[in-house]
């Protein structure tokens, strides 16, 4: 029997960009971009930016659902108790389908705005408020959901680490992934 202790080093690298990258996002359109009038030059280069970040997180989370299904990974972890092992399970999934859903949103409304063509050619205007096309409202809504599911995470995180002391975090860095021909027995007291 084969015992994965870690996840590919593929999910590995594209968990850590994809924290990154949501995070930068996150912070330009909440932070950043809402300040900027959309008649300023600057509001073009801020969009550029969190129009081709969310297109490379759509991207890049495409890519690890794809290793994600394809890959051997460590067994569910577990928390201790059936509803937080249920509110990880769901969680995860709602990280897919919500950053999915986040950047198709923010394409769609790209490109009902015209703003391909303003942004990253020069040709046309912003228009005067965002709020007038609909899929704005949606965007609002899933940044906040996906801040919220973030925030959930890192607590989850930290309470493997600090209070269970599992060592659950390591499933997610590099190093030896598997434990190959161990007996049934060892299997099962063995944690990742």
């Amino acid at each position: 029997m084969t015992l994965v202790l870690r996840y590919h080093p593929a999910l590995v690298v594209l968990h850590w960009m994809l924290a990154f990258l949501l995070i930068a996002a996150l912070a330009l359109g909440a932070l950043v971009m809402v300040k900027i009038p959309n008649t300023s030059p600057m509001k073009l280069e801020a969009l550029r930016s969190h129009m081709s970040g969310g297109m490379a997180i759509l991207a890049l989370m495409l890519i690890r659902l794809l290793v994600r299904m394809r890959s051997a990974h460590p067994a569910p972890a577990s928390a201790g108790h059936p509803l937080l092992d249920w509110l990880a399970w769901a969680s995860h999934r709602l990280f897919y389908v919500t950053v999915i859903a986040m950047a198709s949103s923010g394409i769609l409304m790209a490109l009902q705005a015209g703003l391909f063509d303003t942004v990253f050619f020069g040709r046309g205007q912003l228009p005067a408020d965002f709020w007038v096309y609909p899929l704005r409202g949606v965007h609002y809504a899933l940044s906040r959901l996906l801040m919220a599911l973030i925030a959930l995470h890192i607590v989850a995180a930290l309470y493997h680490a600090l209070v269970l002391r599992d060592g659950l975090l390591g499933r997610m860095f590099f190093g030896r992934r598997r434990i190959d021909t161990i007996s049934s027995s060892l299997a099962t007291r063995v944690q990742p």
